[in-house]
């Protein structure tokens, strides 16, 4: 049976010296990241998805409504697109408070179809104490979060973000980072997310589309798309995986909070303070903090140790390494980062029952 819940986009747009020749089918929930390097297509796409461009050949469906069938000579305009769009910079009015910056984005849409209120954005933005300031007289991750709760008052069916933590510094991306966390896990508004950041992508996509001069090079589920070895994130330095897992109990003399990842399989990670048990949790290891073992290590100070299966590998000639791919007893997979030498003395093949151990795990969010 069809499901509604689908993004269909198909774009050729025309520029000099480039072009934009796409055909996703992308889930019309949760967040999707368009992931590349500069000048990959990634913002020409959102501009064809919000009509801020017209693709000379194009198709746009949104759960159901048809937005853009160049075939038909159907082209709805921005300003008809139930759409919000946050940018690089929040782009607010410098005159008006942040309060009459949020109405202007609500006062927008007929009273009967808002279906975000003005309290809800504002709480789930934490902004509740920035309502009487003026723009200038906010930090870069306050102006952002100011921005993405006006675009939200728009009541949108769908969220663009176009790289909107690139003009910050690493703590206001950290500031900011948990509540683009809070609106995946609380609004039912999918969201496209431009980002070339690894780390972005990691905590926040459910899935991942990978462009690369103007075509899809991959698009799939994150955990898997992250793994492929035809992608140049696999072979670069900060290759990862990224596991999912409920959170278990918490060890409050050594700050150690346990994740189940599967029935066999728990982690044990340092954390300032408790999450509660049951709480989804997701977490990145790196390629090259995972070492490999053929029997169990004893009295190690690398607290986490996984039984895994080899499911391939992969030579990187330019870091000398060869990077195997690892499966998990719940179907969940790791990479391991480990030197030519070390994959021929552990005789590495397909199949194979291995321990990883792990010497460092980054908890994503709770």
């Amino acid at each position: 049976m069809h499901d509604p819940a689908q993004i269909q986009a198909r774009f050729v747009l025309q520029h000099p010296g480039f072009c934009l020749d796409i055909d996703l089918q992308l889930p019309g929930r949760g967040i999707t990241a368009l992931f590349g390097h500069s000048g990959s297509g990634k913002t020409s796409c959102l501009r064809c998805v919000a009509g801020l461009e017209q693709a000379g050949t194009g198709y746009l469906a949104v759960n159901g409504d048809c937005w853009q069938d160049s075939a038909r000579g159907l082209f709805v305009p921005t300003y008809r697109r139930p759409i919000g769009y946050v940018f690089q910079e929040a782009n607010l009015f410098a005159h008006l408070d942040v309060r009459d910056n949020l109405l202007y984005g609500s006062r927008r849409i007929p009273r009967a179809a808002r279906q975000v209120a003005l309290q809800q954005a504002v709480d789930l933005l934490g902004i509740g104490h920035l309502l009487q300031r003026l723009p200038g007289r906010l930090s870069g991750g306050e102006r952002q979060r100011v921005g993405i709760a006006r675009a939200l008052l728009t009541s949108p069916r769908l969220l663009l973000m176009d790289e909107p933590l690139a003009s910050l510094d690493l703590q206001r991306r950290q500031e900011v980072m948990p509540y683009l966390e809070r609106l995946q896990r609380e609004l039912d508004i999918p969201l496209l997310y431009v980002s070339h950041a690894p780390d972005e992508v990691a905590r926040l996509a459910d899935h991942l589309v990978v462009l690369e001069e103007g075509r899809v090079r991959a698009c799939g589920p994150l955990q898997e798309t992250l793994l492929r070895h035809d992608l140049p994130m696999f072979q670069e330095e900060d290759a990862q995986a990224v596991l999912h897992g409920l959170a278990g109990a918490f060890d409050e003399h050594y700050g150690l909070q346990a994740v189940q990842l599967d029935e066999q399989s728990r982690l044990l990670q340092p954390a300032r303070q408790a999450v509660a048990p049951g709480t989804p949790l997701r977490l990145k290891v790196r390629a090259r903090d995972v070492g490999l073992s053929l029997a169990q290590v004893q009295h190690s100070s690398l607290l986490n140790h996984l039984a895994v299966r080899v499911c391939d590998w992969q030579e990187v000639p330019q870091l000398s390494y060869v990077q195997v791919r690892l499966q998990l007893p719940g179907g969940q997979q790791l990479l391991a980062r480990i030197t030519r030498y070390s994959f021929d003395q552990l005789g590495i093949h397909s199949g194979q029952a291995l321990w990883a151990q792990l010497k460092s795990v980054s908890l994503l969010n709770g």
